[in-house]
């Protein structure tokens, strides 16, 4: 059961696995593009290429669903990047449900681990699997694996290497569920839990009155979906690869232009170079190519 990319290297790794895969679980087909055509989710659209067992529930409180997976007489679910089952589901298989999270729960419960762990400049996190409860995100741990977070890493390269561990660590928990059917994982200490909620709108916008490590954090947590958002020129500009110089302090927001190569701004605290930017109604690029074709000039602000 998934969606997104994310949990595309899991359901690869059942696939080839020597365990039965006997369905797949994702949302529905959306309408997308100018012209509304239906698109399925990246694991749907996985499950069509290979030809597996599909099933495309709105509701997963429907009896139809609950009817169909109970025919099926599955062992176990696994679950990656989904949504909240309820309770009936989660006690469907005979060996209960499993998770794939991507962080050392009971840090970060919620839907935004990656990106919070970023964002608060973690120099670690990891990935968990553990059996599923009714509560989001509390139930008893059955493995975990701690990785290091690189200074270079984003939302896109961390989370690509938190789904391939993850991958791994999924089809041994199935070994080992399947040799210890009564398995019993370790409970969470709730006193040691933190939240991830899910990204707002509001949360992307800039406040360049932050420290540059501040905002520097939050470019990563956010790329290259959605990205920071700030303004120039009465148009928005989404910033995407940022970098902490060494350099005088600009005044909050302002601009600095070096050779017309390289574009800097000031923080609260510290200065930022931005080297990946898209202004509203162009496409994504580099700063080169993006300060090739604008008018901007040191001194102006952003954000403003």
């Amino acid at each position: 059961m998934g969606n997104p990319e994310f949990a595309i290297p899991t359901l690869k790794a059942i696939k080839k696995s020597d365990h039965d895969l006997v369905a797949v679980v994702s949302n529905p087909p959306k309408p997308m593009g100018r012209g509304k055509s239906l698109s399925l989710t990246p694991v749907g659209e996985y499950a069509k290429q290979n030809r597996l067992y599909l099933l495309e529930p709105a509701s997963l409180n429907s009896k139809e669903l609950n009817d169909e997976l109970k025919n099926l007489k599955p062992d176990i679910f696994v679950v990656v990047a989904f949504r909240i089952l309820p309770k009936s589901l989660i006690e469907l298989p005979t060996y209960g449900s499993i998770n794939l999270h991507a962080s050392l729960l009971p840090k970060y419960r919620g839907a935004g681990p990656i990106q919070w762990a970023l964002i608060n400049g973690e120099k670690k996190t990891g990935v968990t699997i553990f059996q599923i409860r009714p509560k989001v995100d509390t139930g008893e741990i059955l493995m975990q694996k701690e990785i290091p977070i690189k200074e270079s890493d984003n939302m896109l390269s961390l989370g690509s290497r938190l789904c391939e561990y993850g991958s791994k660590m999924i089809i041994d928990t199935l070994d080992l569920v399947q040799k210890n059917p009564n398995i019993k994982g370790e409970k969470q200490n709730p006193l040691k839990a933190t939240q991830a909620p899910k990204i707002s709108k509001e949360m992307t916008i800039i406040n360049w009155e932050l420290s540059c490590y501040k905002i520097h954090n939050w470019v990563r947590g956010l790329s290259p979906y959605p990205g920071m958002v700030t303004t120039y020129d009465k148009k928005r500009l989404i910033i995407f690869k940022t970098k902490i110089v060494e350099r005088d302090n600009l005044s909050p927001g302002m601009i600095f232009i070096k050779s017309r190569e390289s574009l800097c701004v000031g923080t609260g605290k510290g200065v930022l170079e931005i080297f990946e930017l898209q202004i509203e109604g162009k496409k994504k690029m580099q700063i080169k190519d993006f300060l090739r074709g604008s008018n901007m000039i040191s001194g102006e602000f952003l954000g403003q």
